[in-house]
């Protein structure tokens, strides 16, 4: 039986994109680099902020990356999320879950003080019990620490948890803490980029994830 479920957050509990697309495109601008398009950005997201900017400074990565990166993160936390949105069927899955008293955690790349921003706007209503972002003593993901300090914490068994991101890195994660994952097919990646790295089980719609959580 499912006890928990833990979330990834940019393109699986929010549709950010819109808006990291808009500060890392001011960013880039502030130092006279330029745009990316909405493609490229969709692809550079993932695996953390600094990743991000290495990836949108390209050449220029090495003589300007700690003052673009400092910019693009205090303007991040900053922002007001404007752009971002639920995604279709979300609030229907996530008030069935708490209501099946279901333990909803976050686990993301995003740098801890944009992360609970913008969760504080968009998922307070559903009870997340954590958010747990990119901080200077929490590995990024794949390394799967947050998840297993989770897990721990929480008191569960690895078979009473499940994963659902739509990353790689969320496909990887889940591998290594040893648990399932769900790869949601609505968020940055397609289902071919994810087979890549053993990604078995896919959710099109928000609310085929109770199907998986209901075995």
């Amino acid at each position: 039986m499912i006890k928990s479920v833990f979330f990834d957050l940019d393109g699986t509990l929010l549709d950010t994109l819109e808006d990291i697309h808009y500060v890392l495109n001011e960013s880039l601008n502030k130092f006279g680099l330029a745009p990316v398009t909405l493609s490229q950005t969709k692809s550079y997201v993932g695996n953390g902020a600094a990743r991000l900017i290495e990836l949108a400074a390209g050449e220029k990565k090495d003589e300007i990356f700690d003052k673009l990166y400092s910019y693009y993160s205090e303007r991040f936390a900053e922002c007001g999320n404007e752009r971002t949105k639920l995604y279709d069927g979300e609030e229907q899955v996530l008030n069935a879950l708490k209501k099946a008293g279901i333990c909803l955690a976050i686990v993301t790349n995003k740098p801890q003080r944009a992360a609970d921003k913008v969760c504080e706007k968009f998922l307070s209503k559903f009870g997340f019990c954590k958010v747990l972002g990119q901080t200077t003593d929490q590995p990024l993901k794949p390394n799967p620490s947050a998840v297993l300090s989770l897990i721990s914490e929480l008191n569960l068994k690895k078979e009473e948890c499940i994963f659902v991101g739509d990353g790689e890195a969320d496909v990887l994660t889940a591998k290594y803490a040893g648990i399932k994952c769900i790869s949601v097919l609505w968020g940055f990646r397609t289902k071919k980029q994810l087979e890549t790295v053993g990604a078995e089980y896919f959710a099109e719609k928000y609310t085929e994830l109770l199907t998986f959580i209901d075995k």
